[in-house]
């Protein structure tokens, strides 16, 4: 049996006419059918075929907007090259930000981890009481969902 490589692309979300205070509301399925359609409609039938065995939305977080997605080793250069003309995801306008593209889900786990730190650091300056900075701790550093991933 052979062993099939993966690569992991961390993927920020942005609303186009939104504040980044609201939680954006999408399923994995949401952005795993625009993804793969684009995919399809920059590469053809070609690019469709390559990415559809292994391509999977494995995580999303709409407090954060963060997103990890899967590919084979390979389509994922198709995946990563289609990811800056995604424009809507269920009927929303976005902008698509790739952050990091990683061989395992540890890895992508890390980087997710000192990206928040950064966030939070960034967001402590606004917030004066210290309920405020825990509640916003908790809500970026639940990342219990990306651990049970496999």
């Amino acid at each position: 049996m052979v062993r099939h490589k993966n690569r992991y692309i961390v993927i920020e979300l942005k609303e186009v006419n939104s504040s980044s205070d609201t939680p954006l509301r999408f399923h994995p399925a949401a952005l795993h059918g625009a993804v793969f359609h684009t995919v399809q409609y920059l590469h053809g039938d070609f690019g469709a075929a390559a990415i559809r065995a292994g391509f999977v939305a494995k995580y999303c977080n709409p407090q954060t907007r963060i997103a990890v997605i899967r590919a084979r080793h390979g389509p994922h250069r198709l995946v990563a090259s289609a990811l800056p003309y995604i424009k809507n995801i269920d009927n929303v306008r976005v902008n698509v930000f790739s952050l990091y593209m990683g061989a395992t889900i540890r890895h992508c786990y890390k980087f997710i981890l000192n990206y928040q730190k950064q966030k939070f650091e960034k967001y402590c300056l606004s917030l004066k009481t210290e309920e405020e900075k825990n509640e916003l701790k908790k809500a970026l550093f639940n990342l219990d969902t990306v651990l049970k991933i496999r």
